[in-house]
């Protein structure tokens, strides 16, 4: 770690540098490290967010600096890796066998896929996922051994699953958060074993190191999803519906927080689905799905999580899907953005480097 404090105004006008908030840290001297996954092969509705790592980072130069519950953290250090443009190449590249496989199994379900022709795509697009979650996870464990924070930055969902597999073999018994429309929990959905919607599925199956899955406003599940949750003691659900009635009964978010809490070990990776936020949050995303949480909801649970003394280790932000007029999208996710960097670094024992 460096001794000089890097100079750096956050008063001033934010450099156009490439990377996140503008901060000019290399990886070495930050205390948290930002990894950038522009992929989104597999996404079921609609493509886009392999285009969001750019939006956010240009969008991030907007934010103010001072975040009250986690005041001057940001000095720690936020340091983003250079994108990796092979992964949004090979993203685009699929894409197409990604939607004809999609017709085929809408069409004629599993069957349809032992044609040769859909069987070979299908491989091509699970191999090439594959491969995406072999990046981010080399990436992520090299980072995660320097003992950084990493957070990720999507991408479709399914492109945390090299981060949470890195940080499940550094914290042993950590717990997620996981804040979606949806639980994700389907089997290699749609034929694909690395789908946005298999992802915790395939976390629980794959990772000892995972204690718990916590599951906040979820509100569109299968039966066989629900079914599961209810079956097995590492899930837990505060779905979109126990939140409504809650609130409706006289119940206030912040005792709501506290079940949350509760359910949560000492380490947290956070997974944070935008379409876990209100639509207005996110108008341009492709799960449309009424209900969500408020983004201060959301600020106010994590903060409630850094004050209860536990530690967030490791978070992904996913699904944003940026627009070319409307820049809703990229502007609200570089604010989540900052709110999870800041509060992950709270609890964070690091000299100032800016």
């Amino acid at each position: 770690m460096k001794s000089n404090k890097i100079e750096f105004n956050p008063n001033g006008v934010i450099p156009d540098n490439g990377n996140y908030f503008g901060m000019p840290v290399e990886a070495d001297d930050a205390a948290l490290v930002l990894i950038s996954a522009p992929w989104d092969a597999t996404t079921a509705r609609r493509d886009g967010s392999s285009y969001a790592p750019d939006a956010i980072i240009e969008a991030s130069r907007k934010i103010d600096f001072y975040e009250p519950s986690a005041p001057y953290a940001w000095r720690k250090g936020i340091a983003t890796l250079p994108i990796d443009y092979s992964i949004q190449d090979l993203s685009h590249r699929l894409r197409s066998d990604a939607q004809r496989v999609v017709k085929v199994y809408e069409e004629m379900g599993l069957e349809g896929l032992d044609n040769i022709i859909y069987s070979r795509r299908l491989r091509h697009v699970n191999e090439g996922s594959l491969a995406v979650n072999e990046n981010i996870y080399r990436q992520s464990q090299h980072w995660l051994e320097r003992n950084k924070i990493v957070g990720l930055v999507g991408g479709d969902q399914s492109s945390a699953y090299g981060l949470m597999r890195a940080v499940s073999e550094k914290y042993d018994g950590v717990g997620i958060l996981h804040i979606d429309s949806m639980s994700d929990l389907k089997e290699a959905y749609q034929g694909f074993e690395h789908s946005h919607a298999s992802v915790m599925h395939n976390v629980l199956r794959d990772f000892e190191g995972v204690s718990r899955v916590v599951a906040v406003g979820v509100r569109e599940f299968s039966p066989a999803e629900w079914e599961r949750a209810e079956s097995d003691e590492r899930i837990k659900f505060f779905t979109g519906q126990y939140i409504w009635s809650s609130h409706f009964e006289g119940k206030i978010w912040a005792k709501i927080c506290e079940e949350i809490v509760a359910e949560l070990p000492d380490k947290v990776y956070v997974s944070l689905d935008i379409d876990g936020l209100t639509i207005e949050c996110a108008p341009h995303n492709s799960t449309l799905i009424p209900g969500g949480l408020r983004f201060p909801e959301v600020v106010y649970l994590l903060g409630r999580i850094v004050a209860a003394g536990k530690e967030i280790v490791g978070f992904d932000l996913t699904e944003v899907v940026p627009d070319m007029e409307d820049k809703t999208d990229a502007e609200i996710a570089a604010r989540m953005l900052f709110k999870l960097c800041s509060m992950a670094l709270k609890n964070y024992d690091s000299q100032d480097v800016l």
